[in-house]
């Protein structure tokens, strides 16, 4: 690959192509979603290379597949495609201190059903122009941080602190630390001996020291993919399950919750966004809405 030309900007139509052949896998696909001609696409993916100066996809039978100088290209083309929607609209409603468009949340499954309905009720009452998406992403490997870094949200609510660090370049703030509980079935006399019902989600970090202090905390003898998933299955009998306080809020019938004591794990929770989108009228009104929120995440009432 030729050296880069500083001098040459990317425009937002070749960002757009970038977006789309990594989004398709392929150059067809991405020239029937934008509606251009497969040449085209290729011509502008190379036209991006040699402006670049590096080889962002790897071309082959089965498609085309962002190398990680691509997969890094891509996720600043969505941020940049977002940022230029995000001035037009901030421009139009400048005036009136009003907004319109989308806003895309990223959250975990237990913070999306207990934090964002009452968020999201006073947003659009402030901002009735704001239309948020609410992706469900599940808290491993890269989560809902890594949807922001990768321009796929304007704010993620996240774990904070745990194994996985925040990808360079975010902006984090604290909302509140969560404990976890012991949950079994409602009645049971001896609740420590039954099998351990675990999913993959459970932020492993922040229990492991704890855990391996606890001789009476088996292995998980069953797994699930999602939260809610275990605690059904705790109700019905199955096991017993150590679960944050958010996993717990609207447990179903049938489940008992044990307090753990002043050693119990916990986790803390919080919100990711990006130095630009945390300026913009929208993610700062669902910040500030998110915090008032949270000062009551966990009260019993």
């Amino acid at each position: 690959m030729a050296t880069a030309d500083p001098a040459a900007d990317l425009a937002p139509s070749e960002l757009r192509v970038l977006v789309a052949v990594e989004a398709t896998g392929g150059f067809t696909a991405a020239a029937a979603q934008l509606g251009l001609t497969q040449p085209a696409v290729s011509h502008a993916v190379r036209a991006c290379e040699r402006k670049i100066g590096v080889v962002l996809f790897e071309r082959g039978r089965h498609g085309a597949r962002p190398t990680p100088a691509g997969v890094r290209a891509v996720a600043h083309a969505r941020r940049i495609l977002r940022l230029l929607e995000t001035l037009g609209a901030e421009a139009r409603g400048a005036a009136a201190g009003v907004v319109e468009g989308p806003l895309r949340i990223a959250a975990f499954r237990s913070a999306a059903a207990h934090l964002l309905p009452p968020v999201l009720a006073r947003l659009t009452a402030r901002l009735p122009g704001v239309r948020p998406e609410v992706a469900i992403v599940r808290e491993v490997g890269r989560g809902t941080a890594g949807e922001v870094a990768d321009g796929r949200a304007d704010i993620g609510i996240a774990t904070l602190g745990g194994s996985q660090t925040i990808p360079a370049g975010l902006l984090s703030g604290r909302l509140f630390e969560e404990p976890y509980a012991l949950a079994y079935p409602l009645g049971h006399r001896e609740p420590r001996g039954l099998p351990l019902i675990d999913w993959d989600e459970n932020c492993g970090s922040y229990t492991r020291e704890w855990w391996s202090r606890r001789e009476w905390l088996p292995r998980a003898t069953i797994k699930a993919q999602d939260d809610s998933v275990v605690l059904s299955m705790v109700a019905q009998g199955m096991g017993m399950a150590v679960a944050p306080r958010l996993s717990l809020l609207g447990a179903p019938p049938g489940l008992a919750v044990e307090d753990l004591g002043e050693c119990r794990p916990r986790r803390e929770i919080g919100y990711v966004t990006t130095p630009a989108m945390a300026q913009s009228l929208a993610v700062r009104t669902f910040i500030r809405e998110l915090r008032s929120t949270a000062r009551t995440a966990l009260d019993p009432a």
